[in-house]
């Protein structure tokens, strides 16, 4: 299986060395499989084919920031068994930023000539030495911000460039040990099961303080912003966001795995709700909403300290 899941990375690997640079489209070719489902933040959405993915994903990032180049803070992978919403399989993850000059005007987005930080987080199927599957986030909305252009009001958490882990080991081009793979999954996993036993009264009856770090740091995206320990996170996103969406169901996972100490999951859409409450300055709506979600986690000592 590592065997597997490393010829899995090295593949994600070698389009990583180009995504998203100038002359793409034979890489994709080369890379991607003739029928990959590509499916990327709005404007973009479901993409057909490498053709499709040159000309309307990454092209469009290269004009808007010719001097584009990539951070990545985390990169590691795992199987799926697809048993929520389908997609068995390898798969690779990471995120980071893609750093320019804003040059040029991207889906809408005015530029401002200066540098920005495009934050991105990106999940890729890989199925017979080829990348099958695609699910990409950019936080087009904190692109806006940096450029002067306010989608949201102001984030009631830290609106900072968001750092790599604290370990600085995010990027794991080696094989992890399984068992500290699967203790870390089991984590994820229980603290998921406590998101689900919230009462709809308390934020204490889902027990997050037994598997969260005291010190936890929480990234969330533009519009909601970045937390330290459970206070902040129930301060500046739990409590707005459950007001909002009380009946939020989550967990329609398209992947979720770890490796070593690093998990991963994501859902397309992964949550389901109704829009009761005002948030982030929209009024409620009373409308059936879905959200396109992606996590990623590290574990340390037993508990989720990033």
């Amino acid at each position: 299986m590592n065997d597997s899941l490393q010829a899995a990375k090295a593949l994600v690997a070698q389009l990583m060395q180009r995504l998203p640079g100038r002359d793409i489209a034979a890489p994709c070719r080369a890379l991607l499989a003739a029928d990959v489902q590509w499916v990327a933040s709005h404007p973009g959405n479901e993409l057909a084919g490498a053709d499709a993915v040159a000309e309307r994903f990454c092209e469009p990032l290269v004009a808007a920031l010719p001097d584009v180049e990539r951070r990545t803070d985390l990169f590691f992978g795992g199987h799926w068994s697809g048993e929520i919403c389908g997609g068995q399989g390898w798969w690779i993850t990471c995120t980071g930023h893609y750093l320019g000059t804003f040059k040029q005007s991207l889906f809408g987005i005015p530029a401002h000539g200066e540098p920005v930080w495009l934050r991105f987080g990106e999940f890729y199927r890989v199925e017979g030495g080829r990348i099958a599957e695609a699910r990409i986030l950019l936080d087009l909305v904190d692109l806006a911000r940096q450029a002067g252009c306010r989608v949201l009001p102001p984030s009631p958490g830290c609106e900072i460039l968001v750092p790599g882990p604290r370990t600085r080991d995010g990027v794991q081009h080696g094989p992890a040990d399984p068992g500290d793979s699967a203790d870390a999954l089991d984590l994820v996993l229980r603290m998921i099961g406590g998101l689900g036993r919230y009462d709809r009264a308390d934020l204490k009856s889902m027990g997050m303080a037994q598997y969260w770090h005291p010190q936890m740091m929480w990234y969330g995206p533009c519009g909601i912003g970045s937390t330290r320990a459970i206070a902040g996170f129930e301060r500046h996103h739990q409590r707005p966001f459950l007001h909002a969406l009380p009946d939020r169901k989550g967990g329609n996972h398209r992947a979720r795995f770890a490796e070593g100490c690093y998990v991963a999951s994501t859902g397309w859409p992964s949550i389901h709700a109704t829009h009761r409450g005002d948030y982030l300055g929209v009024p409620a709506s009373n409308r059936a909403v879905t959200m396109r979600v992606m996590d990623w986690w590290r574990a340390e000592d037993g508990l989720l300290a990033e």
